[in-house]
This record gives C-alpha cells, sequence and structure tokens, in this order.
C-alpha cells in the first residue's frame, strides 16, 4: 500500500530535517512524503532538497514561486499524491507540533474508517502544558465555534494532523476550495462529513513548536469565525441532498 503524507512548509529549515527523520525511522512500508514550499526565504526549499538527495524517490518535494497558502498548497500535494496512485494520504505540519509516531495507530485505525485525525479533543488528546490558560481556551473555543456551526461529528475540527483514504479523498471537490487559510482544515472536515465518510479519532498531546514563528494570527482567526458562515452557504445544497 502506497502511503504519501503532504506537508507544506514555509521557513521551517529548521525542523524538516528532524521531522523527516522521525517520519522515516517508523519504517512504514510503502511510505512516501511531498513537501510543498512556498519559496520560504529561509531556505526549506533547499533543506528539502538535500533530503531528497538522501531519500531519492521516497521524499519529493515541489516549489512554488510565492507564498499562496496553506489551501493551495495542500491542493498542489494532493493532485501529486493521487498523481502517483498513494493510496492513503497524509497531512501533517512541519513544525513537529504533531507526533510523528502516532502515524502507526493511525493507520491502523483507517482500517475502520474512511479518515482518521490525530486529535486534541477526543479523550486521551491535549494541548501543550505549558500553554497558558487563555490560549488553551481559545483554541478549544474555536474549534467549538466551527463543530456547532457546520454539525461536524467530530471532536477535533480544526486539527491539521489527518490521514486520508484515496477514495474519501477523490470524494471530494477539494480543488474547487475557496479557502486559502487553516479554514481550509475545516472545510475538507465539512465536505467530507457531507459526503458520508466515516471519522475516527485517535487522541495526540499537541506540542507548541520548538522553533520558527507560528502561521496563526490574530486575523487568521478572525477570517476563519466569518469563513465557517460562509462555508454553511457555499454548500447549502449539498447539505441539503447529504440530508435527504
Amino acid at each position: 500500500m502506497k502511503i504519501t503524507v503532504v506537508i507544506p512548509t514555509y521557513n521551517e529549515a529548521e525542523n524538516i530535517p528532524i521531522l523527516i527523520s522521525e517520519i522515516f525511522l517508523l519504517g512504514i512500508p510503502g511510505l512516501n512524503v511531498i513537501i510543498v514550499d512556498d519559496n520560504s526565504p529561509d531556505g526549506s526549499g533547499k533543506a528539502a532538497d538535500k533530503l531528497h538527495e538522501k531519500l531519492g524517490a521516497k521524499l519529493e518535494v515541489i516549489h512554488r514561486k510565492e507564498k499562496e497558502g496553506l489551501g493551495r498548497a495542500y491542493i498542489e500535494g494532493f493532485n501529486k499524491a493521487l498523481a502517483n496512485g498513494a493510496e492513503v494520504i497524509g497531512m501533517m505540519d512541519a513544525d513537529l507540533s504533531h507526533p510523528s509516531e502516532k502515524l502507526l495507530q493511525m493507520l491502523a485505525a483507517l482500517e475502520e474508517a474512511d479518515i482518521v485525525i490525530g486529535s486534541r479533543y477526543t479523550k486521551g488528546g491535549s494541548l501543550d502544558r505549558d500553554w497558558p490558560i487563555w490560549r488553551k481556551w481559545l483554541s478549544g473555543f474555536g474549534n467549538l465555534y466551527a463543530r456547532t456551526i457546520l454539525g461536524l461529528p467530530i471532536k477535533d475540527v480544526t486539527g491539521g494532523y489527518r490521514l486520508w483514504r484515496r477514495s474519501a479523498l477523490e470524494a471530494i471537490p477539494f480543488g474547487e476550495s475557496r479557502s486559502n487559510g487553516y479554514v481550509f482544515i475545516v472545510e475538507l472536515a465539512y465536505l467530507a462529513s457531507l459526503k458520508g465518510c466515516k471519522f475516527k479519532e485517535v487522541p495526540i498531546y499537541f506540542s507548541e513548536r520548538q522553533s520558527g514563528i507560528s502561521k496563526m494570527t490574530l486575523k487568521i482567526q478572525v477570517e476563519a469565525a466569518f469563513r465557517v458562515w460562509q462555508l454553511r452557504r457555499v454548500y447549502r445544497e449539498l447539505r441539503r441532498s447529504s440530508s435527504q
């Protein structure tokens, strides 16, 4: 079975070598990685190229000319993974906040689901223990807000650590997404839910990045809050057909 994990990068030069080493040390048969770099000024693309020289076809690097956002990066990575014949497609952050070792448990869970989520909010999952209370509250509220408005059957709506069966990803029009920020993660889950896909959540400990600067800003959070309502309107007809 061919498994391809898509990892978008922007200014993650310090984290990429560590993450790729952790992933391949798991020894998962058929595992491949696609790094999609948005012309990072810190040399993330070059760091990825050096790893490609060592790992060969197991690691592919897509270089984009400019920073076009998380959603567009994932779309390009998904299309490449599907074209390469991937049967399982993964999503993962490059900042080491997603525990690589959980890929094994998530793959096992995929035998009973269409999509598996590395979940911070299911039983056993948690956020970085050193986060201040206000930050944990804000993260939890944002997740509850999106989950409630969209009526999603999962605990972690905004988490970007996921494994998809090929059939599930092909069932949704991800390439037509109008979201180009972190709300893209929410949109994918919403579309999959409307298509009747089966979810399963595996608890993870979500840790703070050790190096680099977080891409999450107040502007992105405010945009996501408005975009959640837009998703309900945009996919109104699909929601109606799924409830019939």
